[in-house]
C-alpha cells in the first residue's frame, strides 16, 4: 500500500516533469519542444545534474550527451542496474513522455540515499537525449551508442537547418570522433524503464500500472510519387498525372489494409509533402512516410508487403512512378520473463491487480535489449493522450509507479 513518502515522491517527480515543460527547457516559446543537443537540452541537463547530485549520485555526461547518475552498491565491483528513459520530445509535446521515467529513477535513488541504504548492485540513472528523433532523421542514437549498436556511419546526417551531428556535438563540447566512448563499460544485470502508457488500455481497465510484455516491431518507409505538374485550369481530368490524387488513393489503401490485417497491426502516414505546392498547379511530386507496427514481425511484414504492392498498383494504373526507401526497421523486442514476474509482484505490492500489455510505441528499452534483460513499467495517462500538450498523469498513479519500482529494486536484490 502507498505511504506518505510514496505520494511525496510521486508529487515531486510530477512537478519536475512540469518544470521541464517550459522555458528555458523548451526550444519553442509557446510550446514544448526539446530536441537533442539544443539549448533547451543543455538547460534540462543542468537541472537534472542538480537533482541527481541532490539524490546522492555522482553525475557524468557521456560522449553523446547522455546524463548519467551513479549510486554505488555495497562493493566497488558490484554489478549495476540501469534505470533510464529519455528527456527529448516531439514538437508541441506533453511533459511526461520520457522525463517521468528519469524522474522516478532519481526518486528511487533519493529514497535509498535518504535511508542510507546500499544494495548488492549499483544503480545508474540515465537520461537519453534522442529517443524521439525529432531533430535528425534517425532515432535512438544516444541509447544505441550506449548499447554499443550504433554504427558511426549513422551519425553522418544533418538536421533541417543543415547542422550536422558533428557540429551539434561540438556545441556541447563533445567530439564525434569519441562517440564510441558512450558505450557502457559494463553489462547491466537489468534495464528498467518506467513510462506513461501513451494509450488508453490501462485507463479502460481501471488500473494505474501495467507490466510491459514487449515492444512492437516497427517498419518505416519514405515514399516518393512522381507524376506531371500542369496548369490547374487547362489540363483536362482524363489527361492528368496528379501525384497528390494518386498519393491520396495510396493513403486510403494503407488505412484499409491495416484495418483488414491482424488486430494489432497499425499503419500511419504521418508526414506528406506535395510539390510544387501552388494553388493553381497540379502536384507533380509527393513524398510521404509510412509507419507500420505489430507485436509480431510476421504480421507487420505481411501488412507492409500488402501496402507496398497496393502503392505500386495504384501508381501503375494512374500513370505515376512510385518508389520507396526503408528508413527504419526495428524488430519486436520482448521483455525478460523473469523481470516481468518481478514487476507483476511489485505492482501487486501496491495493492493493484497485475496486468500485462504490449507497447505499440517504441522506447529505448528495445535498443537496450541488445545489451541486457529489460523490464518496463507503464503508468496510466489521462485518456491515453500523448505527443500532445494535453498529456497528463495523476500524482497518485505516479506514486504507485514509484512504489512498484522500489519493490522491483528490492526484489531484484533478493535474486542476487
Amino acid at each position: 500500500m502507498l505511504s506518505a513518502a510514496h505520494h511525496a515522491a510521486g508529487a515531486r517527480a510530477t512537478q519536475r516533469c512540469r518544470a521541464l515543460g517550459i522555458a528555458p527547457y523548451s526550444d519553442l516559446a509557446d510550446a514544448l519542444y526539446r530536441a537533442w543537443l539544443t539549448p533547451a537540452h543543455k538547460a534540462a541537463l543542468g537541472a537534472l545534474e542538480g537533482w541527481m547530485t541532490e539524490a546522492g549520485m555522482a553525475v557524468r555526461i557521456d560522449a553523446m550527451g547522455n546524463c548519467i547518475g551513479r549510486y554505488e552498491g555495497t562493493a566497488p565491483d558490484a554489478p549495476t542496474l540501469l534505470i533510464a528513459s529519455h528527456i527529448d520530445s516531439v514538437k508541441n509535446a506533453g511533459c511526461f513522455d520520457g522525463p517521468l521515467g528519469v524522474m522516478l529513477g532519481v526518486e528511487c535513488v533519493s529514497a535509498l540515499h535518504a535511508a542510507r541504504r546500499r544494495l548488492p548492485f549499483a544503480i545508474e540513472v540515465a537520461a537519453f537525449g534522442d529517443e524521439e528523433g525529432s531533430r535528425f532523421p534517425a532515432a535512438m542514437l544516444t541509447s544505441r551508442a550506449m548499447a554499443g549498436t550504433l554504427d558511426t556511419a549513422d551519425l553522418a546526417i544533418a538536421d533541417a537547418q543543415g547542422t550536422s551531428v558533428a557540429e551539434a556535438l561540438a556545441t556541447f563540447g563533445l567530439d564525434i570522433a569519441r562517440a564510441a566512448e558512450a558505450r557502457l563499460p559494463y553489462t547491466p544485470i537489468a534495464y528498467l524503464e518506467a513510462h506513461i502508457e501513451q494509450g488508453p488500455v490501462l485507463e479502460a481497465e481501471g488500473l494505474a500500472l501495467g507490466t510491459v510484455t514487449g515492444i512492437a516491431a516497427q517498419l518505416r518507409y519514405e515514399v516518393q510519387v512522381e507524376g506531371q505538374a500542369g496548369h490547374a485550369g487547362t489540363t483536362a481530368m482524363p489527361l492528368r498525372r496528379d501525384a497528390l490524387a494518386g498519393a491520396a488513393e495510396m493513403i486510403a489503401a494503407i488505412e484499409e489494409i491495416a484495418r483488414a490485417a491482424a488486430s494489432d497491426v497499425v499503419a500511419t502516414v504521418g508526414r506528406i509533402e506535395a510539390r510544387p505546392g501552388a494553388a493553381n498547379v497540379i502536384p507533380g511530386a509527393v513524398r510521404f512516410t509510412i509507419d507500420v507496427r505489430s507485436g509480431a514481425e510476421g504480421r507487420r511484414d505481411a501488412a507492409a508487403a500488402g501496402i507496398l504492392a497496393a502503392i505500386g498498383a495504384i501508381a501503375g494504373r494512374r500513370g505515376l512512378a512510385a518508389r520507396w526507401e526503408e528508413i527504419n526497421n526495428l524488430p519486436a523486442s520482448p521483455c525478460a520473463e523473469p523481470l516481468m514476474a518481478l514487476m507483476d509482484s511489485a505492482i501487486a505490492s501496491t495493492g493493484q491487480r497485475p496486468f500485462r500489455l504490449v507497447s505499440g510505441a517504441g522506447h529505448d528499452a528495445m535498443v537496450m535489449a541488445a545489451l541486457c534483460p529489460v523490464a518496463m513499467l507503464f503508468i496510466r495517462c489521462e485518456k491515453g493522450i500523448s505527443h500532445n500538450p494535453a498529456e497528463n498523469v495523476e500524482v497518485a498513479d505516479v506514486a504507485a509507479g514509484f512504489a512498484a519500482m522500489m519493490a522491483f529494486i528490492d526484489s531484484l536484490g533478493d535474486t542476487l
